[in-house]
């Protein structure tokens, strides 16, 4: 028995889980821990299939919508819980999950996996700008639409993730000094 508990325990997963407000950075942070060669599942990503699965175009309210439904039909944790069985069959000893938007999320991961949330922060002004800019179908074309998005957001419970965060990232000057202070915090929290 001692030897199948030390099996299971070499396997675990180390999770850091990126959080942050659309437009943060969230991405780059990803794209940096990528370049290292670790995987990175995309929160978002789940809520994309799903609207696809529903036969609906990624537009900023559909994805919105789904995003809701689908908390409400399967419990605040499903976009995690739905990203668990990806995160166990790699096989990869550490783990990006980027988007994570409630405590329900972050604590299916911790029951699972050892979970840091690292939080990647911007100004309202300066992920607008950001968004406007990428212009990916389900990013606002508004600033309405924006605030709309926020709102929603921070109603699933972004804002306590982002709290709670082992380490914080401020985004607000360049792409590069991201790059930079992404480097410094995944070293730090990937040691830990």
């Amino acid at each position: 028995m001692d030897r199948k508990v030390r099996s299971s325990s070499m396997t675990k997963v180390k999770v850091i889980a990126i959080a942050g407000m659309p437009g943060a950075g969230k991405g780059i942070v990803s794209k940096t821990a990528s370049s290292r060669g670790t995987p990175v599942l995309v929160c978002g990503d789940v809520v994309r299939e799903e609207t696809a699965k529903r036969g609906l175009e990624p537009s900023p309210e559909n994805m919105g919508k789904i995003m809701l439904e689908i908390r409400r039909e399967e419990g605040p944790a499903v976009v995690a819980e739905r990203l668990i069985p990806k995160i166990e069959s790699s096989a990869a000893r550490l783990v990006i999950v980027e988007g994570v938007r409630s405590m329900a999320e972050v604590e299916a991961l911790r029951r699972k996996h050892s979970t840091v949330i690292v939080a990647v922060h911007a100004s309202p002004k300066t992920r607008y700008d950001r968004l406007i800019a990428r212009g990916r179908s389900d990013d606002s074309k508004s600033w309405e639409e924006f605030v709309e998005r926020d709102a929603r957001e921070l109603g699933v419970g972004i804002g306590n993730v982002i709290a709670l965060a082992q380490e914080m990232l401020i985004n607000e000057s360049s792409v590069e000094d991201l790059n930079a202070a992404s480097e410094t915090v995944l070293s730090k929290v990937t040691q830990e």
